[in-house]
């Protein structure tokens, strides 16, 4: 544990929480450093061969890693194993705050741009296009994985206490926070990917994810906000130091899961909407010449009818 080496503030201070201090960080903090100077070298390569590249993906995947930086690498991190609110912050930006920033920066399309096509790039290509055309990624990007994930991170996770059994594993912090990573990025894939996959459910099933992750997120916020005593045997005891009971720890957490947690899922929302609308728009203007084409063709045909009519002028105007 973290904090055994470090000395709690007599208040819940986000001062502390947000300070960097190196010893707090947690090794995936380093990964996500890591990450962000790959891309970075992969995004340079490209630019300094004049091969276009977007400076907007990449602002996006660097602020993602940075972002991801923050929730696993300050200080607050040597607290989140007492403190149930700061491993819920940690856990709600990995999970859905990180993945869409990541995502949109469209990091497959970089490795298959930037690695050369011989030498050690040969393999990783291989690798990226293996993963691309793998059965298991197929799965991983069905509409049902995604509402799976909401149902495991939350409610199964902490109604069932399984968070205290994983804090309780050697490394289990540092697992817990892997896992949500993992599974944000497979839950968030078929909704901001700018990468090509295997597959892309419709906006329909979209939105329905969509609404159904809201409910689940306000649900479990929700009771949080409402406990009235420690729910979880991990953090039974009110957290020393902090001049906070654990009612009021959780009730934090709950608030966190309402606000900060509900805000991407909206976003995620409003997007699906306007991309939604915007393909409409696009088949419907693919479809009107066509739609002409056809009206035209019925027109001339009506024309050869009238032509063919034997009946006078004067029949139809008595008509």
């Amino acid at each position: 544990m973290y904090a055994a080496n470090l000395t709690a503030t007599d208040n819940y201070d986000l001062n502390t929480l947000f300070a960097f201090e190196l010893q707090s960080a947690s090794p995936l903090s380093w990964v996500a450093l890591g990450c962000a100077l790959l891309y970075l070298a992969g995004a340079v390569s490209l630019w300094r061969a004049r091969t276009a590249w977007s400076v907007m993906s990449t602002l996006s995947f660097v602020l993602g890693c940075l972002v991801w930086w923050a929730a696993t690498g300050l200080r607050g991190n040597a607290f989140a194993e007492d403190l149930v609110s700061v491993l819920l912050f940690q856990q709600i930006t990995l999970l859905v705050a990180v993945p869409p920033l990541l995502l949109m920066g469209a990091p497959g399309r970089l490795i298959l741009r930037a690695a050369p096509r011989t030498g050690w790039g040969r393999p990783v290509r291989r690798l990226a296009l293996g993963g691309y055309r793998s059965r298991t990624a197929h799965a991983l990007l069905h509409p049902g994985v995604a509402i799976l994930v909401a149902g495991i991170a939350f409610p199964g996770l902490y109604f069932t206490d399984a968070v205290s059994w994983v804090l309780a594993l050697p490394e289990g912090h540092l697992l817990l926070l892997t896992l949500f990573l993992v599974f944000g990025i497979i839950a968030a894939a078929p909704l901001w990917s700018l990468d090509p996959l295997p597959r892309r459910p419709s906006f329909v099933v979209r939105l329905i994810d969509v609404l159904i992750e809201i409910q689940i997120h306000a649900l479990f916020g929700l009771i949080l906000l409402r406990s009235g005593g420690a729910m979880f045997q991990w953090y039974a005891a009110d957290p020393e130091g902090w001049g906070i009971s654990r009612a009021l720890d959780q009730a934090i957490g709950g608030g966190l899961v309402w606000s900060y947690g509900e805000l991407p899922l909206l976003l995620v929302l409003i997007v699906t909407l306007s991309k939604w609308r915007k393909s409409d728009i696009r088949r419907a203007k693919q479809r009107q010449p066509q739609e002409d084409a056809d009206l035209d063709e019925y027109n001339a045909f009506l024309a050869q009818v009238a032509q063919r009519d034997p009946r006078p002028k004067s029949q139809e105007n008595l008509r």
